[in-house]
């Protein structure tokens, strides 16, 4: 789906960042870093691709290293198929690191219920992946219990697992080559005062493809060049967020981590049948526009509160569905022990069965802000958030308190009949059973439900409950 082609369903998308957005580097991965440099408190992590930023002049001034990212072949034209094996050869490289987040269910199922729930009557958006990789790199800069707790987060035994999984889930979701854009970007954001573990920098680019960049913590000319780079990553879906963003003098160091997600339906929706309709919301009925299609073999999949179907997406994973039942909220669903694990089951269920579905859904362009502080603490991540036991020895060369204070996340998802654009980020400071279906059936998304979009291996990228389309 090109990005022009959405601007009816994200209409705030500036288009000089869509321009950029559809020039991708093409180079393998390269680094070189200067002389150890300073960090500051803060760590910023979202959803975006790497595609250049609005002014460049702006991150030269400050850029210590930039990554480059794995050469991709393009697309083959679709008529001549030229390039075609070229292509494949890409996409079966990237699919042997397919299975690396296998082991990740029990962090998906806990973080979405913890995120997730509360939302009653608001729209809510949370990235899984983009939260993982963004706590990952927060458990590289600390050490001790601190680290600990997150690697018992994100189910890993040691930092060395953590960082084998976290660079494979990076090349697995990677892909850029003119029909599917699936990116996960970082970045480093130093303050020029703080000296630095060399050793740290080196790793976090190792195994994250970071960028670094060092500036006055507080400036203006350095907030906005962290503005325009996260702008640029999240294709300008997140402007209004990321225009709130800005590091204190306070700041030692902010880490950013983005994703950017782009993909056509496998078959899109006909304009043509496109029509309003009625939205049964918990505030009352809305009227907004349906998209439908009928799958003639397509699988519909139940649970004992919910039912499900998925839409593939070209090239990629697929957007999934997912329906309380009547008389069930989407919250008792986020409290279901079933209804989480299908969440990440990714179509790997038991009860479910293929027939004839006459798909109905809306159209819509959601986003939310979480404070994801209070969350963290319960899921047992504590000891980052209190300055006097917080251990962040492997960041800074010299003994000094550094604590994380707040961890947000920012996240948007819009379908219309062509497909999927979606971006998210996470900004971390530190501061000193139904019954069987029959062979054909009308699934109706006409009240507040909740979706999955998964990448090429099958991961959830985006989860979100949808209230208010």
């Amino acid at each position: 789906m090109k990005s022009d082609k959405l601007q009816d369903a994200i209409g705030t998308v500036d288009a000089d960042l869509v321009t950029e957005a559809e020039k991708a580097p093409k180079k393998h991965r390269k680094l070189k870093w200067t002389a150890a440099v300073a960090a500051m408190l803060a760590v910023a992590i979202g959803i975006g691709a790497y595609f250049g930023v609005g002014n460049p002049f702006a991150l030269n001034a400050y850029a210590l290293a930039e990554a480059e990212y794995p050469t991709v072949a393009g697309y083959p034209d679709a008529l001549l198929m030229i390039g075609y094996d070229e292509w494949r050869e890409d996409q079966k490289t990237r699919r042997t690191y397919y299975g690396a987040g296998e082991d990740l269910d029990g962090f998906f199922s806990a973080t979405i219920a913890e995120f997730l729930s509360g939302s009653e009557t608001e729209n809510r958006i949370y990235s899984p992946l983009n939260v993982y990789m963004a706590l990952a790199m927060l458990a590289e800069i600390t050490d001790g219990e601190s680290r600990a707790q997150i690697l018992t987060l994100l189910g890993a035994d040691s930092i060395d697992t953590l960082r084998t999984q976290a660079n494979a889930i990076w090349n697995a979701n990677y892909n850029n080559d003119g029909a599917v854009t699936s990116i996960l970007a970082s970045s480093l954001w130093l303050n020029e005062d703080v000296a630095f573990k060399q050793k740290t920098l080196d790793t976090l680019a190792k195994n994250y493809y970071a960028s670094s960049y060092q500036g006055k913590m507080g400036s203006g000319s350095f907030n906005n060049a962290l503005q325009e780079w996260m702008n640029a990553q999240t294709g300008g879906l997140l402007k209004k967020q990321i225009g709130e963003i800005e590091m204190t003098p306070e700041t030692v160091m902010s880490i950013v981590t983005t994703i950017y997600f782009q993909a056509k339906w496998d078959s899109e929706f006909s304009k043509a049948k496109t029509r309003t309709d009625v939205f049964h919301s918990a505030n009352g009925d809305i009227n907004c526009e349906f998209m439908h299609r009928t799958e003639t073999y397509g699988n519909y999949y139940w649970g004992t509160k919910f039912s499900a179907v998925s839409k593939r997406l070209e090239n990629s994973g697929s957007m999934w569905f997912i329906l309380p039942d009547e008389g069930v909220s989407v919250q008792e669903l986020l409290s279901d022990s079933e209804a989480l694990a299908f969440l990440s089951a990714n179509g790997d269920w038991e009860n479910y069965k293929s027939l004839k579905v006459n798909l109905s859904v809306p159209k819509f362009d959601v986003n939310s802000k979480l404070d994801l502080t209070a969350g963290l603490k319960n899921l047992g991540v504590t000891e980052c958030f209190d300055g006097s036991a917080a251990d962040f020895t492997p960041l800074v060369a010299e003994e000094q308190p550094l604590w994380l204070s707040n961890v947000e996340h920012g996240a948007r998802v819009a379908i219309d009949e062509e497909g999927v654009v979606a971006a998210a980020y996470t900004e971390m400071r530190l501061a000193g059973a139904a019954a069987p279906p029959d062979d054909e059936i009308d699934f109706v998304v006409d009240r507040p439900f909740l979706f999955v979009i998964t990448g090429g291996d099958g991961l959830p990228l985006f989860v979100g409950v949808v209230n208010q389309p």
